[in-house]
This record gives structure tokens, C-alpha cells and sequence, in this order.
């Protein structure tokens, strides 16, 4: 067993060091993380897959709610006040709630409709793609990597385009380690929100549009109660756009820190696609994914959690397991990276991860096409990662367009 109880403070700068040492301990330590939380974290790729899929751990929110309470650190509460309306969606429920709500709602979302999307998407990145231009500096993530998904998923769930910005100042407080205070403001501000959207679209007529089709989704004479659709459409906005932000914003870092990666897609583009699971795989937009709890005592390698512990699977350390990929910490844009982690693992894997991937394919081939000399503006030394053990993003990208 490690020596490390406490994850250090700059964990979210550079958690792969530290990844790397866990992992070189074992498949699964009993860590402090950042904020004093104490839960087992596992970070080598078999184990991994093995905790996303085990029966003998819940995802049931309420059922582990207790946990929080008793493994809080005693200098600080580290629960989140989340609002109850934005709980109840697939990633905190196990079966059968999880397999009811999944059914309903991969009815308005299915593989069909998003490949659909892919002219709109493609619009939408040329329009913000000509408002710039051959020498500026620009924060690639305000100027392209957001307004892109943000736009696509407001379209998808029929919110008016002038909201992002409170989207993303919600996203953040939630998401990041705000205080106790600007969490719980967040939260009620989105969920009174998505509240008046949830009404408008049940009271009209249904159309042809996703929501509005989630809304109606009927299966023999199952439906969506208010507070699900609430929670639902909270889980879509905020994973609709964070995922793809900070992909398309750590894949261009990758690029722009390996300049013969960056060339062998300028020189074929039609790798771009492929690359996205490399890309994924190498510094996916999820750290650690969402909490699980362990009903049961779950072996994992040698190593046995107990029963009654919060369990957390470090999706990108398990993606550079070297046992399951050969140079795991090297950018390969030829690898095929097949059976990476980055989007979970069985009845979890994320729902939204064609669109995500479209919407890469979509951003990286535009940009490369309309600025292949791009640069880094800024000593990468300098750049800085959100606060957030959940999120794998950086704060601003500034990038020297050519």
C-alpha cells in the first residue's frame, strides 16, 4: 500500500504523475483527494473496467448519500448541496430506475438522429471559424471549442442561444470546487430554468425536434415525469458541451506540444476521425469519474474495498495504463486506441458520445483545414487546468492563428 494518503494540492495540474505513482503501488489506493475526501482510487485499466461494470457497487445517489456524510474530513464539508431536481438522471441511478430512464430517453437520441446533425454542426464551425482571422490571438476556448457544443446542444434542447453564458457560469460553479454557497446558487438557478424550459416545451404541441420528442418519449404509456425531465435535460446540457469543450481544447494542445503529430493531420486529414480515439484516450475531458459506492466488498486486483466505501476510477490514469497501451504517456494520432475508458464502461458508457465524437471530427478538420500553422501563444508551463477532479479542461488555450 502507498504511503500517499493525501493527492497533493496541485493534483489537477498535473494528476498523471501522481497516477503513475498509485499506480506503479497497485490498482487501487485509499487516498485523501484534494479537497480531504477520502474515498479508493483506481487507477490501472483491468480494475478499472471492472469497477464500472461490478454488482457489488451502486450508483444510486440516495443510497450512498450517507457515505458523503461519514468520510467528510473534519476541517470542512465537502458534500455538494446538490439541487434535488438536477439529481435524478441516469448516471445516479442504478438498475431498474437507470434501465427505464435509458430506454426513454435513447429514443430521442439515437445514432440516426445525431449523424443528422452533422451539416448543422458543420455550419455552426464555419460561422465561428470565419469570424477569425490569419494573425490574431485568440483563447481557442472561448472563441471556437465552446460556442461550438454549447450552440449544438441548446439547439438540440430547444434553449435560446442567449442563455450560454449563464450555462457555463453554472457548469463551472458545479463542477469546480466552489463554496457551499455558489454551488447551491447555481444549482437552484438552473434548475428554476430548466423548470420554466421543461413546462413550455410539455404544454405545446410535440414536434419533430429532440426535446421535445424526449419530452413526449412514450413507452407503453411510460413517460418522463417533470422532475426527471428536469434532471435530464440538466445532465444533457452540462454533458453536452463539457465533454467536447475540453476534448477539442486538450487535443490541440496535444497537437500543438507534438508538432509531427500535428503534421501527419495536416497531411491526412482523413485521419482526423480515427485520431479522435486517441485523442480520448490520451487526455479524455474526465478525470475521475462520478462516484460510485460499494454495497458489498469488491476485490479488485489483490486489493479489497470494503463494503460501505466511496469508490472513484480515474478514467484518464487508467487510459495510460502502460500494461494496455505501449508508450500510454506518447501521443500516437496512428494508434488505434480502441477500448479506451474515456466515455465509461457498460450500462453507464455516456450517451452522448457519437455526438461528441461528430462534433470533434467536425472542429479539428475545420480548424486544421482554415489555420494549419496555428501555434501556442503561451509557455505551456503557464497554462492552468480547472479545479475540478471531475473535469479534464483548462482555464484558456491561447492560441496564435495562421
Amino acid at each position: 500500500m502507498t504511503t500517499l494518503t493525501q493527492l497533493p494540492d496541485d493534483y489537477v495540474q498535473n494528476p498523471h504523475d501522481v497516477h503513475d505513482m498509485l499506480r506503479a503501488e497497485g490498482p487501487v489506493q485509499e487516498v485523501h483527494m484534494p479537497r480531504g475526501l477520502k474515498v479508493w482510487l483506481v487507477t490501472r485499466y483491468d480494475e478499472a473496467k471492472i469497477a464500472l461494470t461490478a454488482p457489488q457497487v451502486s450508483k444510486n445517489i440516495m443510497e450512498g448519500g450517507h457515505l458523503m456524510a461519514v468520510h467528510s474530513p473534519p476541517n470542512g464539508d465537502v458534500r455538494r448541496e446538490i439541487e434535488p431536481t438536477l439529481a435524478v438522471h441516469m448516471l445516479n441511478m442504478d438498475p431498474p430506475h437507470h434501465t427505464r430512464l435509458r430506454k426513454l430517453v435513447t429514443k430521442a437520441f439515437t445514432a440516426r438522429r445525431i449523424e443528422l446533425m452533422r451539416p448543422r454542426v458543420q455550419e455552426i464551425a464555419a460561422e465561428l471559424i470565419a469570424k477569425l482571422n490569419d494573425g490574431d490571438e485568440v483563447d481557442l476556448l472561448e472563441a471556437f471549442a465552446f460556442p461550438l457544443p454549447i450552440t449544438v446542444i441548446c439547439e438540440l434542447l430547444g434553449i435560446p442561444i442567449d442563455n450560454r453564458d449563464d450555462f457555463r457560469e453554472w457548469s463551472n460553479q458545479l463542477l469546480s470546487f466552489g463554496t457551499p454557497e455558489q454551488v447551491q446558487a447555481a444549482a437552484s438557478a438552473m434548475a428554476g430554468f430548466l423548470f420554466q424550459h421543461v413546462t413550455t416545451i410539455a404544454e405545446a404541441e410535440p414536434n419533430d425536434t429532440f426535446f421535445s420528442a424526449l419530452v413526449h418519449a412514450d413507452d407503453s404509456g411510460d413517460r418522463l415525469n417533470t422532475e426527471e425531465l428536469i434532471s435530464m435535460a440538466f445532465l444533457l446540457l452540462v454533458a453536452g458541451h463539457e465533454t467536447t469543450v475540453n476534448l477539442i481544447g486538450n487535443a490541440v494542445l496535444s497537437l500543438l506540444r507534438n508538432p509531427d503529430q500535428l503534421q501527419i493531420l495536416k497531411d491526412r486529414p482523413e485521419l482526423i476521425p480515427a485520431s479522435t480515439e486517441e485523442f480520448l484516450r490520451l487526455e479524455g475531458p474526465v478525470n475521475v469519474a462520478t462516484f460510485r459506492y460499494t454495497r458489498e466488498d469488491l476485490e479488485l486486483g489483490g486489493v479489497t474495498v470494503p463494503a460501505g466505501e466511496i469508490l472513484m476510477v480515474s478514467l484518464v490514469a487508467a487510459n495510460r495504463d502502460p500494461e494496455k497501451y505501449a508508450d500510454a504517456d506518447q501521443l500516437d494520432v496512428t494508434r488505434s486506441a480502441q477500448g479506451h475508458v474515456a466515455f465509461g464502461h457498460g450500462i453507464h458508457f455516456c450517451l452522448g458520445a457519437p455526438l461528441a465524437r461528430l462534433e470533434f471530427d467536425v472542429a479539428l478538420t475545420q480548424l486544421l483545414a482554415r489555420f494549419p500553422n496555428l501555434t501556442l501563444a503561451a509557455e505551456p508551463e503557464t497554462l492552468v487546468w480547472r479545479d475540478s477532479t471531475l473535469i479534464r479542461g483548462l482555464h484558456t488555450l491561447p492560441v496564435r492563428l495562421a
